[in-house]
C-alpha cells in the first residue's frame, strides 16, 4: 500500500523530472567511466590468461644460433621445466601482387608429427598443413586478411636469401603473436608485418637447419624460478651461440599486452576516481539546496505528526531514487561501453575469442559513492532543518542578518541598475553558495579543457615522433651487420637523397636489480634525419663515449647522467660493457637508448659495420627506389614512416586510445548536467521572488535578468578557475595515458581550454533559456500563494 509521504514522493519526483534526470546523469557519467575501465581490466587480463593456457604458451624463450635438436632434452632436465622443445624461426620477405615493397614476415615451424607441445596455434579458416608437402604454409589470420589473402591462394617469399613460392592451406592465430610489429618499430600494422607457419623439415631446409633448431620454448611447473631455469638454459645453450634466454616478461608480444592492462589499470585507478569525485561534489551541492528549499514541507509534515525518521526515510528515498538510479543508468552503460570498447581490443589484438567479465566491486564503489554522497548531502541539510519546532520551520525563514556580508561601492549603486543591483546584491550576499556553484561549473569545464587537452597531446605525439625526432622517409634493416660499403650503394640510387647509417644491436641495460631488454642505436653525431632530442627540443649531441637514455628509460633503471651502466649485448661476441651515461633525451615513442655509431662498433670491436640506414627519398621516383631495394639481397626489411605513422595513429584510435573519446563524450554531459542543475536549483529557489517582481512591474525580460544575471556571473568566474583546475586533471591524465611505449604530453593549450569554456557557455546559455521559458509561463497567483 502506498503511503501519503509516498505519494508526495512521487509527486516531487515527477515535479523534478528535469533536474532529477539531469543529476542522476552526471552521477551515471562518472558511475560509468568506473564499470567500463574495470570491466576493460579484467576482460583483458582474463582473455589473455585463458588465451596462454589454452594454447600451452612458453614461459621462457632461448634463441641460439645453432644448437643440435637432442639439447631439447637436457633442458627439459633442468629443475622446474615442465616441457622443452626447439623450433626453427627467421626473417622473410613476401612478395604481395601490387605492392612495390616487400611485406616482412616471421617464418616458425611447426612439428612435421603432432601439434607443437608450446605454442600451439589455433585455425582460423582452411586446414592445417600438410608436412609432406614442404610448399604448405599457414599465414597469419589479420595480415592474410589484411592484403585480401586466403586458404589456396600462391605467395612468394623471400627466406635466408633464397626465393620460395607456397600455398596457403589455413589462416590462423597464435599466442606468442597476439600484438606483432616489424623489426625495429613499436607499432603493430596487420598489412605490414606477418607470420608463416611451415613444416620444421622445409622450414629447416630453407634455413639450413636440418637437425638443428635456432630457438627453444620452455614451460615451467608452478614453484619454477624463472631466473634459475634461464640461467642454466644460457649454461647449455652458450657453446651454440646462444643470445641469452628471457622470459615471458621480455616476450615483445606480451610485454605490449602488459604494458596495455597495466596501462588500463592506472587509467582506471587515477581517471574514474576524478570523474566520479566531480559528479559526488556536484551532487552534494545539489540535494542539500533542494533539500534547504524543502524546509517549510518539512516543518508542515513535523506539525501533521510525522516523526523526524520518517522525514528523514522519506527525503533519503528521494535522494536514494535519483542516485541509485544514475547509478544503475551508469552501470548499464558502463557496462555496454566496456563490450563495446572490448570488441576494439578483440581485433587490435589478435585474440581468438574474448571472455568478458564485470569486476562487481566496480558496481559496489559506483553506487555505494553516489548513493552516500548523495545521502550524506540531504542527512547535513535535514539536521539543521530538525533543530527547529515545526512551527518555526512552517514559517518561512527570519529575515537573513547580512550586516556582515560582502559589501559593493557606493558608486556601483549609483551606475547600476535596480535589478543589476539586485543580481549584485546576491552574489555578495550569499558568497559560499556562489563558490559552491562557481567550483563545480569550473569542475565540469575542467574535465572538458583536460580531455581536449589530452587530444592535443596524442596529436604532438605523433607530429614530434615523425616530423622533428625521425624526418626519414624510409627505415631499412640489414639481414646482419655489413660492411659501410652498403651505404654508399644506398646514396648512389637514384631518388635517393640522404642516408644516413645505423648500428643496432640488440642488449640488456643493468643498473644493479634494475634491467631492460631492448635496443642500443649507434647513430652519427651530425644525423639530420633520426636524433636525440632533448626537452628543447634541441638535438643531444653524441659523445666519443657514453650513452645517451632517454627519460623514461633513465627513470627505469634509475639512472642519472654520470652513472655508469651495465651492457649486455646480445649479438655477435656478445660482449659485456660498463658505459656511462652522458645525458638524457625525450622522446614520445619507445625508451631509446642512443651512442655515438663509431663508439659502439669500437666497442663491440667490430669497425665500420652497419645494421640499417635511415633514407630521404624523392617522393617522385620513390618507386624507383622500392623496386631497387627489392633487389638487394642484404636488405632484410623496409619500412616507410609514413605507414608507421599511420599505424600509431590506428593505435592511438584503438585500444586504451580510445577510451579518451568515451571520457570525452562523458565529461560534456558533466558539464551540461553541472550548469544546467544550477540553473535550475536558482530558479527553485527564487520562483516566488521571481513572480513578485513580475507583480510589481517588472517585464518578463528584467526578471529573467535577475535570475541569469546570477547564473552569468558564476559561470564567468568558473571560467579562468576551470582552466587552472583543466591543467591539473590534464596532467593527472597524461601520467595515465602515458607508458613506456608512448608518451602523451600534457602541453598548456589555450584553444583546449578555449574551446571548454565554450561548451560551458553554450550549456549556460541552452540553460538559461530553458530557465527564462519557465519564467515566462510561470502562474503568478500560484507562485504568490506557495507559502500561505
Amino acid at each position: 500500500m502506498v503511503g501519503a509521504l509516498d505519494h508526495k514522493l512521487l509527486r516531487d519526483l515527477w515535479r523534478m523530472k528535469g533536474q532529477a534526470i539531469a543529476i542522476g546523469l552526471v552521477i551515471g557519467m562518472g558511475v560509468a567511466l568506473q564499470v567500463m575501465m574495470s570491466g576493460l581490466v579484467a576482460t583483458l587480463g582474463d582473455t589473455r590468461q585463458a588465451y596462454y593456457d589454452r594454447f600451452r604458451m612458453a614461459e621462457v624463450y632461448a634463441p641460439v644460433t645453432r644448437a643440435p635438436s637432442h639439447l631439447t632434452d637436457r633442458l627439459a632436465q633442468i629443475p622446474g621445466v615442465a616441457a622443452a622443445e626447439g623450433r626453427v624461426s627467421g626473417d622473410a620477405l613476401i612478395d604481395i601482387p601490387g605492392q612495390a615493397l616487400p611485406m616482412q614476415a616471421r617464418a616458425v615451424s611447426l612439428p612435421d608429427i603432432g601439434t607443437p607441445r608450446l605454442n600451439a596455434v589455433h585455425l582460423t579458416d582452411g586446414r592445417m598443413i600438410n608436412a609432406a608437402r614442404g610448399d604448405e604454409i599457414l599465414l597469419l589470420d589479420t595480415f592474410a586478411r589484411a592484403n585480401g589473402l586466403g586458404p589456396g591462394d600462391q605467395i612468394t617469399a623471400t627466406m635466408n636469401g633464397a626465393r620460395h613460392s607456397f600455398r596457403i592451406t589455413g589462416l590462423a592465430l597464435g599466442p606468442e603473436f597476439v600484438y606483432v610489429t616489424p623489426p625495429g618499430e613499436l607499432m603493430a600494422d596487420d598489412a605490414r608485418y606477418g607470420v608463416i607457419w611451415m613444416s620444421s623439415s622445409a622450414l629447416s631446409a630453407a634455413y639450413d637447419m636440418k637437425g638443428a633448431f635456432n630457438e627453444a620454448l620452455i614451460s615451467l611447473t608452478r614453484n619454477a624460478r624463472e631466473a634459475a631455469v634461464i640461467a642454466a638454459a644460457d649454461r647449455i645453450l652458450a657453446p651454440y651461440g646462444g643470445r641469452g634466454a628471457y622470459g615471458l616478461d621480455d616476450h615483445m608480444s606480451n610485454r605490449f599486452l602488459n604494458d596495455e592492462i597495466t596501462q588500463l589499470k592506472t587509467l582506471s585507478r587515477a581517471i574514474p576516481p576524478i570523474f566520479l569525485g566531480v559528479s559526488a561534489f556536484l551532487l552534494y551541492i545539489v540535494i542539500s539546496r533542494m533539500i534547504q528549499a524543502e524546509r517549510e514541507e518539512i516543518g508542515l509534515m513535523k506539525a501533521f505528526g510525522y516523526s523526524d525518521g520518517e522525514v528523514v526515510w522519506h527525503y533519503l528515498k528521494f535522494v536514494i531514487v535519483i542516485a541509485a538510479g544514475g547509478a544503475l543508468v551508469g552501470c548499464l552503460l558502463g557496462i555496454l561501453l566496456a563490450r563495446l570498447q572490448a570488441n576494439m581490443y578483440l581485433d587490435f589484438f589478435k585474440f581468438p575469442f574474448l571472455l568478458f567479465r564485470q569486476d562487481p566491486v566496480s558496481f559496489v564503489i559506483g553506487v555505494s559513492v553516489s548513493v552516500l554522497t548523495a545521502s550524506a548531502g540531504g542527512l547535513i541539510v535535514l539536521r539543521r532543518v530538525f533543530a527547529l519546532t515545526p512551527a518555526t520551520a512552517m514559517r518561512p525563514p527570519a529575515p537573513a542578518d547580512y550586516s556582515r556580508a560582502g559589501r559593493y561601492a557606493p558608486w556601483l549603486a549609483r551606475i547600476l541598475d535596480q535589478p543589476s543591483r539586485m543580481v549584485l546584491r546576491r552574489l555578495t550576499r550569499h558568497p559560499m553558495r556562489m563558490a559552491g556553484a562557481t567550483v563545480g561549473i569550473a569542475c565540469g569545464m575542467a574535465l572538458n579543457g583536460a580531455m581536449l587537452t589530452l587530444f592535443q597531446g596524442f596529436d604532438r605525439t605523433i607530429d614530434l615522433s615523425f616530423s622533428v625526432m625521425d624526418r626519414s622517409d624510409l627505415t631499412l634493416v640489414f639481414t646482419h651487420a655489413v660492411s659501410q660499403d652498403s651505404i654508399s650503394d644506398l646514396r648512389r640510387l637514384r631518388g635517393v637523397t640522404r642516408v644516413e647509417p645505423a648500428r643496432i644491436v640488440p642488449v640488456v641495460l643493468r643498473n644493479g636489480v634494475y634491467d631492460y631488454r631492448g635496443a642500443l642505436s649507434g647513430l652519427d653525431p651530425d644525423a639530420h634525419l633520426v636524433r636525440a632530442m632533448n626537452a628543447d627540443l634541441t638535438q643531444v649531441s653524441l659523445p666519443d663515449s657514453g650513452i645517451v637514455l632517454s627519460t623514461t628509460l633513465a627513470d627505469l633503471l634509475q639512472v642519472r647522467p654520470g652513472d655508469l651502466l651495465e651492457i649486455d649485448v646480445r649479438e655477435g661476441r656478445q660482449p659485456l660493457l660498463s658505459l656511462p651515461v652522458v645525458a638524457l633525451s625525450e622522446t614520445l615513442l619507445g625508451a631509446t637508448a642512443h651512442m655515438d655509431r663509431h663508439a659502439l662498433n669500437r666497442a663491440l670491436g667490430e669497425p665500420l659495420r652497419v645494421s640499417g640506414a635511415f633514407l630521404a627519398v624523392d617522393p617522385a621516383q620513390a618507386d624507383a627506389v622500392y623496386a631497387a631495394l627489392r633487389g638487394m639481397p642484404t636488405v632484410a626489411g623496409v619500412s616507410r614512416s609514413d605507414d608507421s605513422e599511420q599505424a600509431l595513429q590506428d593505435m592511438m584510435n584503438e585500444g586504451a586510445g580510445a577510451t579518451r573519446f568515451v571520457m570525452a563524450a562523458i565529461a560534456f554531459v558533466i558539464a551540461f548536467g553541472v550548469v544546467y542543475n544550477a540553473a535550475r536549483i536558482a530558479h527553485a529557489e527564487r520562483e516566488r521572488d521571481l513572480s513578485s517582481l513580475r507583480v510589481i512591474g517588472f517585464s518578463r525580460g528584467e526578471a529573467a535578468f535577475v535570475l541569469l544575471g546570477e547564473l552569468g556571473a558564476v559561470v564567468l568566474a568558473a571560467l579562468p578557475l576551470g582552466v587552472v583546475l583543466g591543467h591539473v586533471v590534464a596532467m593527472l591524465m597524461s601520467w595515465g595515458f602515458s607508458n613506456e611505449n608512448y608518451q602523451i604530453p600534457a602541453v598548456f593549450s589555450p584553444s583546449s581550454h578555449g574551446a571548454a569554456a565554450l561548451v560551458v557557455v553554450s550549456a549556460a546559455l541552452l540553460s538559461g533559456w530553458l530557465v527564462k521559458r519557465d519564467i515566462d509561463r510561470a502562474d503568478l497567483v500560484s507562485a504568490l500563494k506557495t507559502r500561505e
